[in-house]
């Protein structure tokens, strides 16, 4: 490693101040200071020698994106953002100014927020009591016992599970909808229903979450709800707006 390496955490308006005893990623904790020129600067550290995906500094890197959108429109990095020098960074900001700003004006006074839906746990009794052909796949069982009797019914269970969990996700996201600013699907995960990002304004963040748990609530015996937030705006950086020239670890 070159002792000129940075590692980039998010990119904010010029004159927009480090929250008070921040600190990065490391061990121990890298000093935080701001590169750039214009009206976008980029909050950086030195790069650590070895950095990894452990739990403090995932946590250290997200603790600093909040704490700057608290105080003024983030542009977040993902975790492990390194640049090879301040110059490159400057240099990015300098040709990259208008998309920026255009980024930071859509995140102002917003947080993401992210709900999965996955089938219901121990929501058998439910299922028997609604679905008719699981009910008949039971009744066979129970007249013939045999494998390939369980194994129809086990998949029975299955799918009615999942598409009770997907009705009831896409029930949730017609409602939770109207409460966001924008909506992004996020990726596909195993066994899960419905994963989906909202970016929400922050004062409406608490009603937004308490929408959730209501719906969990009323629909427990359908779905089981996960919701991670408030969260950096990941989900919603354009993917026309351009990164700085870095590398991954």
């Amino acid at each position: 490693m070159t002792e000129s390496r940075v590692y980039v955490y998010a990119i904010i308006p010029a004159g927009a101040k480090l929250p008070a005893d921040a600190v990065g990623v490391g061990s121990p904790p890298a000093g935080l200071r701001l590169v750039g020129d214009g009206r976008v600067t980029a909050v950086v550290s030195d790069a650590p020698e070895q950095l990894r995906a452990r739990r403090r500094d995932l946590m250290a890197h997200q603790d600093l994106l909040l704490r700057l959108s608290g105080s003024g429109p983030v542009l977040p990095m993902r975790f492990g953002v390194i640049a090879p020098d301040e110059a490159s960074v400057r240099a990015q900001l300098a040709g990259s100014q208008s998309e920026h700003l255009a980024t930071l004006h859509h995140l102002d006074r917003s947080v993401e927020i992210n709900v999965k839906a996955l089938p219901a746990q121990d929501a058998l009794a439910a299922v028997v009591a609604e679905e008719k052909n699981v009910r008949r796949l039971r009744e066979e069982v129970r007249r013939r016992p045999g494998y390939e009797a369980n194994v129809r019914l086990g998949e029975a269970v299955a799918t009615a599970l999942s598409r009770r969990a997907a009705e009831a996700g896409k029930k949730l996201l017609h409602q939770l909808t109207p409460m966001a600013r924008e909506v992004a699907a996020g990726p596909e995960v195993l066994g899960c229903a419905l994963n989906v990002s909202f970016l929400v304004d922050r004062k409406e963040s608490d009603a937004f979450r308490s929408t959730v748990q209501r719906f969990a609530d009323a629909h427990r015996e359908r779905v089981e709800l996960r919701v991670a937030g408030p969260l950096p705006c990941y989900s919603f950086v354009p993917s026309r707006a351009p990164r700085p020239t870095v590398s991954r670890v």
